[in-house]
Parts: C-alpha cells; sequence; structure tokens
C-alpha cells in the first residue's frame, strides 16, 4: 500500500542529475515507494539527454523538478536543492541509486531523536562492487557516530545545513561531505550511523575518473588548508600531498594528482578559499573516529561544544 500522496511530508528526498535518465527512472520509483509522504525533488544540471522530458512524462504531478540550463555541479546544484526542499529532513541520494526497502527513509527519521544529530549516514550497498554494507552501525543499542557520510546515502537537517552554510560550491566535485562534516562538529552536531535498511547504489559505467582523481586530490589539499588547525597543518599537508602522489602513482594518474594538488596551491595562494579551522579538540575527534571507527555518542559528546537552542526531533 503505497503512502497518501496528499498528506502533509515527512520528509524531501533530493536526487540531482545530470544525462543519467534511466537510471533516475528507477531512483524516483523507489522514493516513489516509500512507506512514509516524502516530497521528491528532482534537480536537473543541465543535461541535454531529455532528462527533464523524462521527468515530465513519465511521473508529473508527483515528483518537483527544478531544472537549470547551464551546469554548476553536483555540489552546488545539492545546495540548490537545499533552499528550495520544503520540510526539515533532507534525504540525499545519486541519481544512480534507489531505495532497496520502502522502509528506508520511515527508519532514517527515527534516527534523528538526539538534538545532537544532525545528519545520518544511511547504510548502503554498492551492488556492482560486492555485498558488503557500508556506513553500517556496530549494534542497535545506542547512537553510533563517524565522522562523515557518503553523498549517496544520507539524511540531514535542512536547517542546521543552511546556517552552517551548506556545501563550499568552489569544491565543485568531491570532498563536500568530510568539509561539511568538519564545520558540523565544530558547531557541536554529530553524524549518526543510520539503522535503516540499505540503500543500493549502482554506480554508473559514465564516471569520469580522471575529473574524479584531479578534484579529489585538490579537494583534499584544500580541506587541510580551510579545516586543520595549528600545529596539525605543518604535518597534515605534506602528509595528504604524499598520500595523494602515492594514489595518483597506483591508478596511473599521477599527473592529475599534481595537477590537483597544484591548482589547490595556487587557489590558496591566490586567497580563493580563506583559513577557518576548526578546533583542535574536533580535529582530533574526526582523526579519532576516522582511524578508529565510529563510537557511541555518550563516549564522546563531553568533547562537543554546547549546542543551543536544542534542535527538534524528526518527524
Amino acid at each position: 500500500m503505497l503512502p497518501d500522496r496528499s498528506a502533509q511530508p515527512k520528509a524531501t528526498v533530493l536526487i540531482t542529475t545530470k544525462n543519467r535518465k534511466e537510471e533516475l527512472r528507477d531512483a524516483i520509483k523507489s522514493v516513489l515507494a516509500q512507506s512514509v509522504p516524502v516530497e521528491t525533488l528532482i534537480i536537473d544540471d543541465g543535461s541535454t539527454d531529455g532528462t527533464s522530458d523524462l521527468v515530465t512524462s513519465e511521473f508529473g504531478n508527483a515528483v518537483r523538478l527544478q531544472r537549470y540550463e547551464q551546469s554548476a555541479g553536483l555540489i552546488g546544484r545539492r545546495n540548490d536543492g537545499a533552499q528550495l526542499a520544503s520540510t526539515p529532513i533532507i534525504f540525499s541520494i545519486d541519481d544512480d541509486a534507489a531505495f532497496a526497502s520502502r522502509y528506508t527513509v520511515e527508519q532514517t527519521l527515527a534516527n534523528f531523536d538526539d538534538p545532537r544529530v544532525a545528519a545520518v549516514a544511511i547504510p548502503f550497498i554498492n551492488v556492482r562492487q560486492d555485498n558488503s554494507i557500508r556506513q553500517i552501525v556496530p549494534g542497535t543499542v545506542e547512537t553510533y557516530v563517524c565522522s562523515s557520510y557518503i553523498g549517496t546515502a544520507h539524511a540531514l537537517r535542512r536547517d542546521l545545513f543552511l546556517k552552517l552554510g551548506g556545501y563550499v560550491r568552489d569544491l565543485v566535485h568531491q570532498g563536500e561531505e568530510d568539509d561539511f562534516c568538519a564545520r558540523l562538529y565544530d558547531a557541536g552536531y554529530v553524524v549518526r550511523i543510520g539503522t535503516a535498511d540499505p540503500i543500493h547504489h549502482f554506480e554508473s559505467p559514465n564516471r569520469n575518473w580522471g575529473r574524479m582523481t584531479y578534484y579529489g586530490q585538490r579537494n583534499n589539499i584544500l580541506y587541510t588548508w580551510q579545516n586543520v588547525p595549528m600545529p596539525d597543518f605543518l604535518v597534515h599537508l605534506p602528509a595528504t600531498s604524499l598520500k595523494g602522489l602515492i594514489f595518483g602513482v597506483k591508478v596511473r594518474r599521477f599527473w592529475l594528482t599534481v595537477k590537483g594538488q597544484s591548482v589547490a596551491v595556487g587557489q590558496i595562494v591566490a586567497g580563493k578559499f580563506p583559513r577557518r579551522p576548526v578546533r583542535r579538540c574536533i580535529y582530533r575527534l574526526l582523526r579519532e573516529l576516522r582511524k578508529v571507527g565510529p563510537r557511541p555518542l555518550r563516549e564522546i559528546e563531553s568533547r562537543l561544544p554546547a549546542i543551543s537552542p536544542a534542535q527538534p526531533a524528526a518527524p
């Protein structure tokens, strides 16, 4: 039984897309089948393959479509989607992903039961790689937190996302989640690992790995410059650069790695990305969560700044 579409939506599911209309069709169908009413918001980032026509002809008023003639990139369009969303909680999945269960949204909304939880990392499976569940909670009794989330499988509080400035548009592609989550933790909030049924991510064969390498390496340097406090910055920066160069050799995209890192340095020198480092205690906490893995919220809460006013629970 499908939810009543006339009822007040419990959340917004945001899908930003460009030239993947066949994958997008399955993603939308999975959203419309959710057990609770949701606002389905599709952002067409300048598609040239008839994506908007497909959405309009096949789904009509069941979804909300915003088309842009000019492409501005995934990161910028997710910010635009957050501005357009009409509900307190925003879910974000890629256009090559789908809810495998009709209960995932409902289950994830229940994870916003603590005012410190600003985002939920939803479990997901990269179906074309293996059957492993990523972003999986170690136990179901406690609230576990992690350092960040993957863009194709997360939900967040819209008001906090906008208050903290959203994603940095100039990052263009790759790494925006870690940058945002650093600011999120520095404001006293956390990313919870979700307990919902996993999302299925069907990684598109049309991915541009060269583009991903370039922006990934550029943005790793920019993340370090913007977020890492002194004196840790003096160690973190050369370690990040060296690790990136080694990665470039391994994947045979060394010169794209060098280019990405060089461009980042040039943009830093030009003052395009000002420093706004997080508290040193938050930096150390994030490093710990990345290295050791998820921790119960009760174990790390005393290390977080106070939050005020308290956020409401999810609907």
